[in-house]
């Protein structure tokens, strides 16, 4: 009965199921055991959950043809023993039970203590590896070069430097709340890891103190942090008649500033969140004005005109401000004033404006009228039907008949024109037949010494789109142009394993 008293009161402070305690001993009388009869003996320790008798026995496997006497027996001497028994049965002999020596009593002790551990590492992991995302509260139980190991009561979690708020200081003894970002299983036991700078953490503070956003009246639609200095948090209310800035302020700020403490005064900028992108973005620059937004939807770039004296406040200091709202929308914003948005505009119509009057041989006129249109390219003029060119003002439909061929014409001779430079700076066929892949695209690849499927499988999706420009491919093109470009690395792999 003192076996299943200890394994109760293992049990119980350790927090591990008490069957898993008892196994533990079991291996360890099987351990001591197999020291004093031999290592090549099949001993087995067996405690009853009932009354905690040890019953220690050796097992013989009854076999036609014996190869280790010391753990088979024949069938003809198992009989005599077993009238019933047949081959692949056991045999069981009881064994004494053993006084534990000093040595034999410390190692089945260390047994224990081993398994006892491991069944409690794994108690952790699967309570915890459900709770990632929740906050938690513990004590500070050491602190090392900046590492914080937080007991919760049941487990020791660490927060690294890096996931605490800078000028931030813990001593031995502290109470902190963190968020649970990762809980991962390793070799010295499962890992708890918190973070007190994560998105997520202040998402869950006003989960906390915002009733309406616990019950799912208002959702956090995105978070941007810059940790112990600002942060942005986009909501949206799905009832009409709540505002959901309005309740997560809360009376007199209560609400904001209980977040703020625990933040240690991290300034927080409450935004409605929009379906409509311009609008979110020109909610995420506030107290910012803005005085007009320009999308460019295919490489998620946004370029954004505030007034003059708007700029510094739409930057904000060290351009804390729009890296928060480009965060928190997740649109590339590009920052300008109106003057130098208006200077912009001006070259680029006059580049289109010179385009146009050299690839289709009119005059500045009627490319104007192109530009103004929203033309920026001959391509645009190919592909588009020629009952729409004739609407535009001051043409007709030989006029718009006219350019069309005018705009073939002088893309197939430019098609030539850079096949034969592909050819001459030596970029492959094979990289030429890569999706999204142009003739002008495939001079720039060659030029910077980017001429077969390797070198283009070699680069990043940001060095390709720094070749070609960023403005003229987006990322998500760029990223299929590269996976095309490997796709042989990967067929040859395929071969390889097969022979």
């Amino acid at each position: 009965m003192e076996l299943l008293q200890v394994a109760d009161t293992v049990a119980r402070e350790k927090g591990i199921d008490r069957d898993e305690v008892l196994v533990a001993m079991e291996q360890a009388i099987q351990k001591a055991g197999r020291a004093k009869y031999g290592y090549e003996h099949d001993i087995r320790a067996e405690i009853d959950r009932r009354t905690g008798e040890v019953r220690l026995q050796r097992f013989l496997q009854v076999v036609e043809v014996i190869e280790n006497e010391l753990t088979q027996i024949n069938l003809k001497a198992a009989k005599k023993t077993k009238a019933d028994a047949q081959v692949g049965d056991f045999v069981i002999d009881d064994l004494p039970p053993i006084d534990m020596g000093r040595i034999a009593a410390q190692t089945a002790k260390q047994v224990i203590v081993q398994k006892v551990r491991e069944a409690e590492r794994r108690r952790q992991f699967l309570e915890y590896k459900d709770r990632i995302g929740e906050i938690v509260s513990g004590i500070v139980k050491r602190v090392e070069y900046g590492n914080v190991t937080v007991d919760l009561g049941r487990a020791e979690s660490i927060m690294r430097r890096d996931e605490t708020l800078p000028r931030e200081h813990f001593k031995n003894g502290d109470r902190v709340r963190a968020y649970i970002y990762d809980v991962r299983e390793e070799q010295r036991g499962p890992q708890i890891f918190l973070s007190r700078t994560h998105p997520l953490f202040m998402a869950k503070l006003f989960s906390q103190e915002v009733p309406e956003i616990y019950d799912g009246i208002i959702e956090i639609k995105s978070v941007a942090r810059d940790p112990s200095s600002r942060a942005k948090i986009a909501v949206v209310s799905n009832d009409s008649s709540i505002d959901p800035v309005g309740a997560c302020v809360g009376m007199r700020g209560s609400r904001v500033q209980a977040v703020v403490g625990e933040l240690q005064g991290e300034k927080i900028d409450i935004i409605p969140w929009s379906q409509d992108p311009a609008t979110f973005v020109v909610n995420a620059l506030a107290p910012a004005e803005v005085a007009k937004v320009v999308l460019d939807e295919d490489n998620h770039r946004m370029d954004v005109v505030v007034p003059d004296e708007q700029l510094s406040l739409a930057i904000g200091r060290r351009g804390q401000n729009v890296r928060l709202a480009s965060m928190l929308t997740g649109w590339d914003i590009d920052i300008l004033t109106e003057k130098e948005e208006s200077s912009r505009r001006q070259e680029e119509m006059h580049v289109r404006t010179s385009l146009f009057i050299d690839a289709l041989e009119v005059d500045d006129v009627i490319a104007h009228l192109l530009v103004a249109e929203g033309f920026s390219r001959v391509e645009q003029i190919s592909d588009t039907p020629t009952d729409e060119l004739s609407e535009i003002e001051g043409f007709d439909i030989d006029v718009a008949s006219e350019l069309q061929q005018r705009a073939r014409a002088w893309l197939a001779e430019n098609a030539a024109k850079l096949e034969i430079k592909r050819k001459e700076i030596g970029v492959t066929d094979e990289v030429m037949a890569l999706p999204h892949m142009t003739g002008e695209m495939a001079v720039k690849l060659g030029e910077k010494e980017v001429k077969t499927l390797d070198d283009v499988a070699d680069l990043a999706g940001d060095e390709l789109r720094d070749i070609f420009g960023i403005d003229h491919i987006s990322e998500t093109k760029a990223n299929e142009i590269i996976m095309a470009a490997r796709a042989h690395w990967f067929a040859e792999d395929d071969s390889s394993a097969g022979a």
